[in-house]
C-alpha cells in the first residue's frame, strides 16, 4: 500500500517518488545492482495489482474507496447531484465554458479534494472553473473504468518533469465497468467528441468551433465547395446589424495567395431557416413540451442543489454550537475561539438562507404561469418560434447542428448550397447573387419609366410631388425631391423637360420676344396675363413658349379692365408705362 502514495488519480507513477525515497536510506548498505532490481521488483507489484484492477489510485472528487477497497460513489448527495448536473450541464450547452457560465448564474458552488496542507483530502466547496470542468470530462473514471497508464511522466536533464497524455489505445490498462460511475462510456466518448469539436484550432480533425453569440447560423458548418476546406467568417455592420460573409481564406493565409471565395451569408441563412422550419413542422407540439420539461427540471435541480447548500451551513453552525456548549465555560481561551467558530457558522447560515430565498424568487418570475402558456402555444406556431427575435442566435445554432451535418458553398453565376441533414438526406438549393450595395439602391425601373412619362408634363419638384404622394419610394427607401429626379433623369440619360419642349417647337424667351418685336420682359407680363401660352421646363418657372402663329397678340390688344393691372392702357400708353400690381 505503500506505493499507492505517489499515484494520483490519472496513475501517473514516478519512481523518483516513492522508489527513489525508499531506497534512499539503503545506499550505505546495498549495491547499484541490488537496488535496481529491487526498484523492478516494486515496479513490477504495481504493474500486477494494475493488470488485476486492484490497484489503489487516489480517487477524484466525487468517488471514495470504501472499507473493502472497492471505488464507489460518495455518500455525500450534494456531492453526487452537482456532478450529476455538471455532466447534465455540458450535455445541453455543449461548452465547457457554458457550462461554467450556467454554474455562476444559479450561483451554485462545486466539491474540489485538496490535495495537501492540514486539510489534505477535505472537500470544500467554491465557484466552478473551467479547469475543473475540463479535468472531469476527460477523466474515464467518471464512466467506471479502472484506468492505469494513461499519463506518462519524465524527467529532463535540467530536472523538471514532463507528464504526457497517451493514446487509448496505448494504455496499459483499462477495465470498463469496473465499477458504478457518472456517466456511461458511450456518453464519455460523445463528450470527448464534443470537447474535440470545440477546439479553437484547424486542425483537420478539429474544426468545428461551439455555437456562439453571432448571428451567422452556419457557423463551423460551411465547406468550400471549390478546395473542400471550412470556411470562417466575416461580419459588417448594416443598418439591420451584423450580416456575416462566409470566406475560404486558409490557404491564403497560410501561403499569401488570394482567398478561394467570399460569399455573403445573410441570404443564405434565411434560405436554411425557412428550410428547416418546412422540415420541423410536424415535430413543433414535441419540441414545444421538450423546451418546457427541460426549463422546469433545470430549475428544480438547481433548487435542489441550493437547498442542499444550506442543509450543509445549518449542519455546520449546529457543530460549531455543540463544541461551544461542550467546552468548559470557565476557560475562556477555548470558548471565545469557539463562539467565533459559531458565530461565523450563523452568519453563513444566514447569508445561505438569503440567497436561497432570493434565487427561489427569481426562479418563480423567471418561468410563471403566463411564460409557461407562451411556450405551450408556440408549439402549433414553430415558425413563429424561430423568428421570434427574442430566440437567442446560439440556440437556433444548436438546433440547426442537430439537423445538419454540414453545407457546401459554390459561388458561380449563382450561390448553389448543397445541405446535408443528420442521417444522410441532402439537398440542394440555388440562390441569386446578392446585389452589390449600388444594386440595391438603384431605382425600380417602374418608377423609371414613370419619371421618363411625368417628364413630359412637370418639373422636377412636381413629379417629385406626385410619386410621393403615391407613397412610391427611392431606392434607398427615402421620399422623392426635386435632386434625386434630376439625378435619375441623369442617370438614366432620360431626355430633359426642356429638349422635349424644344422639339415640340416651343420658343425661348428671346426668341418669343424677336418674334414678337417687343422686350422680353413684356413677354412675361403678357404670358401672366395669358396673352400667351408658356410651359416651365425647371422649377425657377423658367418657360418656354408656343408661338402664337396667326394670332399674335399686338401691343394695342384690347384686354378686359382690372383693377390689379390697366390693361387698357395698352392701347394708348404701350407697354413700357403698363404698371402691374400682381
Amino acid at each position: 500500500m505503500l506505493s499507492s502514495t505517489f499515484l494520483d488519480e490519472d496513475g501517473v507513477y514516478d519512481p523518483a517518488h516513492f522508489n527513489d525515497r525508499l531506497l534512499l536510506g539503503l545506499k550505505g548498505t546495498m549495491s547499484e545492482a541490488e537496488l535496481h532490481v529491487l526498484r523492478a521488483r516494486l515496479r513490477g507489484g504495481i504493474l500486477n495489482k494494475a493488470k488485476r484492477g486492484e490497484l489503489f489510485i487516489r480517487p477524484p472528487v466525487g468517488l471514495t474507496y470504501n472499507a473493502e477497497g472497492q471505488c464507489i460513489l460518495d455518500p455525500d448527495q450534494q456531492v453526487q447531484d452537482s456532478l450529476r448536473l455538471l455532466f447534465a450541464t455540458f450535455w445541453r450547452t455543449g461548452s465547457a465554458m457554458a457550462t461554467v457560465k450556467a454554474f455562476h448564474q444559479q450561483g451554485l458552488k462545486f466539491p474540489r479534494r485538496l490535495r495537501s496542507g492540514p486539510g489534505k483530502g477535505d472537500v470544500v466547496w467554491g465557484p466552478l472553473e473551467h479547469g475543473h470542468v475540463l479535468r472531469i470530462l476527460h477523466n474515464p473514471r467518471y464512466a467506471g473504468a479502472f484506468v492505469y497508464g494513461r499519463m506518462r511522466s519524465r524527467k529532463t536533464i535540467e530536472g523538471r518533469q514532463i507528464i504526457t497524455r497517451i493514446p487509448q489505445d496505448q494504455w496499459f490498462m483499462f477495465i470498463p465497468a469496473a465499477y458504478d460511475g457518472y456517466i456511461s462510456w458511450d456518453e464519455y466518448q460523445q463528450n470527448l467528441k464534443r470537447l474535440r469539436d470545440n477546439a479553437q484550432i484547424l486542425g483537420k480533425d478539429r474544426r468545428h468551433s461551439p455555437p456562439r453569440e453571432g448571428p451567422a447560423l452556419l457557423q463551423g458548418l460551411v465547406l468550400c465547395g471549390r478546395c473542400g476546406k471550412r470556411m470562417t467568417l466575416r461580419y459588417h455592420v448594416r443598418k439591420a446589424g451584423l450580416e456575416p460573409d462566409y470566406v475560404c481564406q486558409g490557404e491564403g493565409i497560410a501561403h499569401a495567395e488570394p482567398i478561394c471565395q467570399q460569399i455573403p451569408g445573410a441570404g443564405i441563412d434565411r434560405r436554411i431557416g425557412d428550410v428547416l422550419v418546412e422540415a420541423l413542422s410536424p415535430l413543433t407540439l414535441d419540441v414545444a413540451l421538450m423546451v418546457q420539461q427541460e426549463l422546469q427540471s433545470r430549475l428544480e435541480e438547481a433548487d435542489r442543489l441550493r437547498q442542499k447548500q444550506v442543509e450543509r451551513a445549518r449542519y455546520e453552525a449546529d457543530l460549531a454550537q455543540r463544541r461551544y456548549m461542550k467546552v468548559d465555560p470557565d476557560h475562556r481561551l477555548v470558548a471565545d475561539t469557539l463562539e467565533a467558530d459559531w458565530n461565523h457558522k450563523l452568519r453563513a447560515l444566514t447569508e445561505a438562507q438569503h440567497e436561497y430565498q432570493r434565487r427561489r424568487e427569481h426562479d418563480r418570475k423567471a418561468l410563471n404561469e403566463e411564460q409557461r402558456a407562451a411556450i405551450l402555444s408556440l408549439a402549433t406556431d414553430f415558425p413563429r418560434l424561430w423568428r421570434d427575435p427574442n430566440t437567442p442566435d446560439r440556440e437556433r445554432k444548436r438546433m440547426v447542428r442537430l439537423l445538419l451535418e454540414d453545407v457546401t458553398l459554390i459561388r458561380d453565376a449563382d450561390i448553389t448550397v448543397q445541405v446535408r441533414f443528420r442521417g444522410g438526406a441532402a439537398r440542394t438549393l440555388r440562390l441569386p447573387l446578392p446585389l452589390n450595395a449600388w444594386q440595391q439602391r438603384t431605382t425600380n425601373s417602374e418608377i423609371v419609366a414613370e419619371v421618363d412619362r411625368l417628364l413630359n408634363d412637370l418639373t422636377y419638384s412636381e413629379i417629385a410631388s406626385s410619386l410621393n404622394e403615391r407613397g412610391l419610394r427611392s431606392g434607398e427607401g427615402l421620399p422623392f425631391c426635386a435632386r434625386s429626379i434630376a439625378r435619375i433623369q441623369r442617370c438614366y440619360r432620360l431626355r430633359s423637360r426642356y429638349d422635349r419642349l424644344r422639339a415640340k417647337g416651343l420658343l425661348t424667351l428671346r426668341e418669343m420676344a424677336k418674334a414678337l418685336g417687343i422686350p422680353t420682359d413684356q413677354v412675361k407680363i403678357w404670358r401672366r396675363h395669358g396673352l400667351l401660352r408658356g410651359y416651365a421646363f425647371n422649377d425657377k418657372n423658367e418657360c418656354l413658349f408656343e408661338h402664337p402663329r396667326d394670332n399674335p397678340p399686338r401691343k394695342a390688344q384690347a384686354a378686359k379692365p382690372s383693377h390689379h393691372c390697366p390693361v387698357d392702357k395698352l392701347m394708348t400708353d404701350g407697354p413700357q408705362e403698363v404698371q402691374c400690381e400682381a
